[in-house]
């Protein structure tokens, strides 16, 4: 070896200095991995659309449900529920009442919902259910003996108004805030004492006409057959009370009325009752009576079991 050669060796050796650059990149250049797809992520399901026709339905029925349950109650209202409820019980109204006594209960209904509400309406239709239901009974034998009612018991328009007449005031006066508040109770009090006394009359003189064993002249308590005006017996009029002893409650359940009211509506019916046979004893269809028929005693003997109501509500609930 030569001695440049070993003089180069022992030199000491110093890297030359490379620029960065050519090693390393800027950050902006890198490029960044691929994103794998998550094996394990659910996939994202799409969105269900509705159709029109059944959105269109469900506010259909949004409607009417709230319709139905407006408070206070409008025409509207009470039109389309009793429209909707005459339809679904057509059944039970077809057998207690004929084609006109039909249209006469609609627009009683419709009133009545009107005035107080779907409670109201309960009741009248507790009134009709159980009235028909008691002059049903024992048809074919009352058919034979005479005494039924016409049609197979079917009521027409007359005995729509007749039984309804003073609940109808009751209801026209309530709509129209007749007294204001402080007598809004006295007509829903007026109201259900009115149909307490109606069915009461109805029951009584239905059952007495089938199961009556002995049946009474309230007048002059003579012995006389079954169907007799102004004639009453033991079995029919327990079963009146009875009857206005649960419409009555009907309507306490149904918050109406209070409890001494109750009380007060069964007294009245009764009351009312008795005048309504003495009348018909007395009266009805005799010469110069010969305008008193049936309907009109039956206005008269619910008038008298509304006002009694009132009045008695008026002398005794103040004062407990």
């Amino acid at each position: 070896m030569s001695s440049l050669s070993t003089l180069l060796l022992l030199l000491p050796y110093k890297s030359p200095a490379i620029p960065p650059s050519r090693f390393f990149l800027p950050p902006s250049t890198l490029q960044k991995p691929p994103i794998l797809p998550n094996l394990h992520r659910k996939p994202r399901l799409s969105r269900q659309v509705t159709p029109p026709h059944a959105m269109s339905a469900q506010g259909a029925l949004s409607e009417a449900l709230a319709l139905i349950q407006s408070a206070p109650p409008t025409w509207k209202s009470a039109v389309f529920s009793n429209l909707l409820i005459f339809v679904a019980g057509s059944p039970i109204l077809v057998a207690g009442l004929s084609a006109s006594g039909i249209g006469a209960a609609f627009l009683l209904g419709t009133l009545t919902w009107r005035a107080f509400g779907p409670s109201g309406f309960l009741l009248v239709a507790a009134y009709f259910v159980i009235g028909t239901g008691a002059t049903k009974v024992k048809m074919a034998q009352k058919e034979a003996q005479g005494v039924a009612e016409k049609r197979k018991g079917r009521r027409g328009p007359g005995s729509v108004i007749g039984s309804s007449a003073a609940g109808c005031v009751c209801a026209f006066l309530s709509i129209f805030g007749i007294g204001g508040g402080a007598f809004s109770h006295l007509w829903l009090l007026g109201f259900i004492a009115s149909f307490c006394t109606k069915l009461s009359d109805t029951v009584s003189s239905e059952i007495g006409k089938a199961y009556g064993k002995t049946t009474y002249l309230v007048t002059t308590f003579k012995v006389v057959p079954r169907g007799t005006e102004g004639a009453v017996s033991l079995e029919g009029t327990i079963a009146g009370i009875l009857a206005s002893v649960l419409l009555a409650s009907v309507s306490f359940l149904l918050g109406q009325i209070n409890a001494p009211e109750a009380i007060i509506c069964v007294a009245a019916s009764q009351i009312a009752n008795l005048g309504e046979s003495i009348i018909g004893a007395a009266f009805q269809e005799k010469e110069g009576f010969r305008w008193l028929n049936n309907d009109a005693v039956n206005i008269i003997n619910i008038s008298m079991g509304s006002i009694l109501a009132v009045l008695m509500q008026q002398a005794i609930v103040p004062n407990l």
